[in-house]
């Protein structure tokens, strides 16, 4: 259900969007192009779910054992691609959640601005390129 907010916000393009004043940052254009972004990676995974049900119950009967170990490990492949994109969607309704409640573009860290390069790059990033890479470089070190 789109809000009155939505129905009435023009959705920008990158270029416009990138073109904005720092001062502009998560204003309403900003949050509605990313909320359409978002709606649309989410229903672009929810189409391939589907499409991979329905690859995987087409049954092929191959008698020869290299090309039925081709098909099962091309199968596999396709179902670790959904498990991925299982996860990306679970992101997706957290990014939609905070833009709901007015924190999205801000560090989870820090709070301050992620940046519209980055969230053009990732939309679902919640850290800041800087606390993302203090975030790996712990990981790294530490094993977390």
């Amino acid at each position: 259900m789109m809000t009155e907010q939505e129905v009435t916000t023009p959705i920008l393009t990158e270029e416009q969007i990138l073109q904005m004043p720092e001062s502009d940052y998560m204003n309403d254009a900003q949050l509605a192009f990313f909320r359409a972004r978002l709606r649309q990676m989410e229903a672009d995974i929810r189409n391939n779910a589907g499409e991979t049900t329905e690859h995987l119950r087409e049954t092929v009967i191959v008698p020869d054992p290299a090309d039925r170990a081709t098909i099962e490990e091309e199968h596999a492949l396709e179902l670790r691609t959904r498990d991925r994109e299982r996860k990306l969607l679970k992101k997706i309704e957290q990014a939609l959640a905070t833009i709901d409640s007015g924190d999205y573009g801000y560090c989870e860290e820090t709070g301050d601005p992620i940046g519209i390069p980055r969230l053009l790059a990732r939309p679902t990033a919640t850290l800041s390129l800087e606390a993302q890479q203090r975030r790996e470089l712990r990981q790294k070190l530490y094993g977390d």
